[in-house]
């Protein structure tokens, strides 16, 4: 999600509460989520509170100790629930059913449905088993290339494009 008023991508959701029953939400960067938050120049009107003031301090929630869902990780993917809260990004198809009670309704407010209606990828595995063992293959072809385990890393490179080729990729 972008900014409300640039094109950076927006790390901050702020939401005021206008009137009982009203409120307005706001998606700043940083830099403007600073700026909304800051205490206003006109002293007639009231101070920010302290919760804002530690919400500028600490950046994007780093104040907060990390929840039980922020703990929890996909078994397939090993991306964390805390590591998809700040990029964003799921690591794998599964991560759906393992985040299940924290996504939907994230998914529901954001598009206001939590079931696919558009289309899927040519490229996409007719198999979830062949596809859960991609991912699995391509994590494990990561660490081997970090350890520099190059002989490893060619046998699950050779591994993966002979699955890919199974699928007629």
């Amino acid at each position: 999600m972008k900014c409300d008023k640039c094109p950076k991508q927006a790390t901050f959701h702020i939401t005021d509460i206008v009137e009982k029953g009203k409120h307005h939400e706001f998606h700043f960067c940083d830099e403007h989520a600073r700026l909304h938050l800051a205490p206003p120049d006109d002293p007639s009107e009231p101070p920010i509170s302290e919760l804002a003031k530690k919400l500028i301090v600490s950046g994007a929630g780093s104040v907060r100790e990390p929840s039980a869902a922020d703990k929890q990780v996909c078994p397939v993917c090993q991306i964390a629930f805390l590591e998809f809260r700040n990029s964003g990004r799921l690591g794998c198809p599964y991560d759906y059913e393992v985040f299940r009670d924290e996504l939907m309704p994230l998914l529901e407010n954001i598009h206001g449905e939590t079931r696919h209606s558009g289309k899927v990828p040519r490229r996409a595995p007719r198999n979830t088993q062949q596809q859960t063992t991609l991912i699995q293959l391509r994590n494990e072809l990561k660490r081997a290339v970090a350890a520099e385990d190059y002989e490893t890393a060619a046998r699950l490179r050779d591994k993966i494009k002979g699955i890919e080729l199974e699928q007629g990729r």
